[in-house]
């Protein structure tokens, strides 16, 4: 096992809800992981939705060093080494390409890619991926799918993520197959943007007391 996965896993044990983050001010960002961390986050998910992104991520892991911070919506190469320069642990992407497949040169253990099918995540498992996401995970059957694709695949681990509802929450990290699960209303981006922390705090809290 690489040290990366290593780390991804054992932050996941201690705290199996990562926040999907969209930070549109990279000076939010600090405030941010600390109110994260205060809760019990251990890791976080920044996506490259907005300019501020790569920022973010460098400003989050400059605050809270404990905190493991990923990158989201790594759609091409330059993406993933753009956000490995910036700090990022692990890379996280809806999918994956030819192209952003053969960028990743060797360094697989530190993507998780977007699956919706069985023949998906064993193609992704074959290619040397170590863990998965299923996205998005109420289109792609949820739960229950994740149950199924247990029996015939019980060596392939999930982070779910994509319109799961907090009420779906416990369900969801009771599979053997769920390390971990991703949500954007965990620190939603209105929240950030209106520098509302002290929510954020009491969500991440009331969701990982679920866990």
């Amino acid at each position: 096992m690489s040290d990366s996965l290593h780390k991804l896993d054992a932050a996941a044990r201690k705290a199996p809800v990562v926040p999907v983050i969209v930070v549109g001010d990279a000076r939010q960002a600090a405030p941010l992981a600390k109110a994260l961390v205060r809760a019990g986050i251990t890791i976080a998910e920044v996506t490259l939705r907005t300019p501020a992104g790569l920022a973010a991520i460098a400003a989050m892991k400059a605050e809270a060093p404990e905190l493991l911070v990923g990158a989201g919506t790594v759609l091409t190469g330059q993406d993933a080494d753009a956000a490995l320069a910036a700090g990022a642990e692990f890379l996280v992407s809806p999918g994956m390409s030819p192209g952003l497949r053969a960028a990743l040169k060797g360094r697989e253990t530190l993507m998780i890619p977007g699956i919706a099918t069985a023949s998906e995540a064993m193609a992704r498992h074959e290619e040397g991926f170590a863990r998965l996401k299923l996205f998005p995970a109420s289109i792609a059957g949820g739960a229950p799918a994740l149950k199924a694709l247990a029996g015939p695949l019980p060596h392939l681990k999930f982070m779910p993520t994509g319109g799961i509802s907090e009420d779906e929450v416990k369900t969801y990290l009771q599979l053997p197959n769920v390390f971990a699960l991703g949500g954007s209303w965990i620190a939603s981006q209105a929240d950030i943007a209106a520098s509302n922390w002290a929510r954020i705090e009491d969500i991440a809290r009331r969701l990982l007391a679920l866990a």
